[in-house]
């Protein structure tokens, strides 16, 4: 079983701190309520070199190549073995090493997944403690491995979205620079002294000065607002309030909305189908979503499943989601097939997101060369003006 470190209030309202082994964080409080212990905080205790969080293709590859030799009925042990000595990165090995180590010590394979912290995502860990009860480890592999394959595929399909504007924005910053450093100070050299200039020549000459001269407070501003916009995007209700945004953003909110549906009606199912309590189900699908507007919602929707109100009802109140995931719930609910249902709609909203993002590609394309040509155009509409009132004056 895993070990938890923890802090506890005893009866006489001191801090305790220790280590325990528990099943899950479920039994951990109760053990903890025995020892009449107050549980304040607690984490996995884990090997000190087990820091590595993997990617979905890692996971997917990892979870197929398992079902595949559970499938031609090698064990656990060996096949872990097996993966061990593959040709990895070194962090991968150093997972499969302790994950080998922990199995023969005893553990079972999701118990030494959970003992190494964040490196498995916590949908798997649990999808394999189910399957391991239930004795459908191959199957649940298997399942896992066609779920993360599709998030890699998803995810990168939204990078490829952000790619092709990053190297545009790249390029254009780049040519920006080379303008004003390079070719405009020749040519503001041919105005003379006493022309009168448009004010925008006198803005681009102000600007071409001050990035030869200062190019490296640029940087360093640069640096500086990306640093700050990453430590603000750290901090909750940034966070809360940008993943608010997200979904209220036109054109790319009803995308977000999509991808958010199809990851959570893809998780759900699998969860469900493998067994797993609806309210746990719950709980693990609303951090797997990666949206904090819509896990804080999760709450709500949670105690009301609790309370006997039924899931379509309850997830219907959800700001973020499609609302054609309320329908298919409710038929899922009232023909027993929830779990088939799911599935389907995971399936469907999983092509919508496809679609979504080859047309936002498509759209942003031609945007980011209309901005380019205005930036380029404007520098360039500078120089020429101020050169056809000489060329006026000369009576050229």
């Amino acid at each position: 079983m895993p070990k938890y470190n923890y802090s506890a209030l005893n009866l006489s309202n001191k801090k305790v701190n220790g280590v325990l082994d528990a099943r899950d964080e479920d039994d951990l409080r109760r053990l903890l309520r025995a020892q009449d212990l107050v549980p304040v905080s607690y984490s996995i205790k884990t090997d000190k070199h087990a820091n590595y969080r993997m990617k979905p293709a890692e996971t997917a590859e990892f979870s197929r190549q398992l079902a595949s030799m559970l499938a031609s009925g090698i064990t656990v042990v060996r096949a872990i073995e097996i993966l061990k000595a593959r040709d990895f990165a070194p962090k991968l090995v150093r997972v499969y090493e302790l994950l080998h180590r922990d199995v023969l010590l005893g553990y079972t394979l999701s118990e030494a997944m959970r003992m190494q912290g964040k490196t498995f995502p916590e949908l798997l860990v649990n999808m394999f403690a189910s399957g391991e009860a239930s004795g459908q480890l191959e199957r649940v592999s298997e399942k896992m491995a066609v779920h993360y394959e599709k998030e890699h595929k998803l995810n990168s399909k939204a990078k490829a979205a952000m790619t092709y504007p990053m190297v545009l924005l790249i390029a254009t910053v780049g040519a920006v620079f080379f303008l004003f450093t390079m070719v405009l100070p020749t040519l503001f050299e041919v105005f003379e002294d006493d022309m009168e200039l448009p004010g925008i020549t006198l803005f681009m000459m102000w600007l071409s000065e001050f990035l030869q001269s200062y190019w490296y407070i640029v940087i360093i501003v640069a640096l500086v607002v990306i640093l700050a916009i990453q430590f603000l995007f750290s901090i909750g209700k940034v966070k809360y309030y940008f993943d608010l945004f997200k979904l209220k953003a036109p054109i790319v909110g009803k995308l977000v909305k999509t991808i958010y549906t199809a990851r959570f009606a893809r998780t759900l199912s699998s969860l469900y189908s493998s067994g797993i309590p609806m309210l746990r189900a719950l709980e693990i699908s609303a951090t797997i979503i990666n949206n904090s507007y819509i896990a804080k919602q999760f709450d709500s929707v949670i105690t009301d499943v609790r309370n006997g109100q039924s899931l379509a009802a309850s997830i219907g109140t959800v700001d973020g989601f499609d609302k054609k995931l309320t329908t298919t719930i409710m038929i899922g609910e009232e023909t027993g097939r929830l779990d088939t249902m799911l599935e389907s709609t995971a399936e469907s909203f999983d092509y919508e997101a496809e679609v979504a993002l080859d047309k936002l590609v498509q759209l942003i394309q031609p945007v980011m060369i209309v901005i380019m040509a205005g930036i380029i155009g404007t520098v360039m509409m500078s120089v020429m003006m101020p050169m056809f009132d000489m060329y006026n004056n000369m009576g050229i």
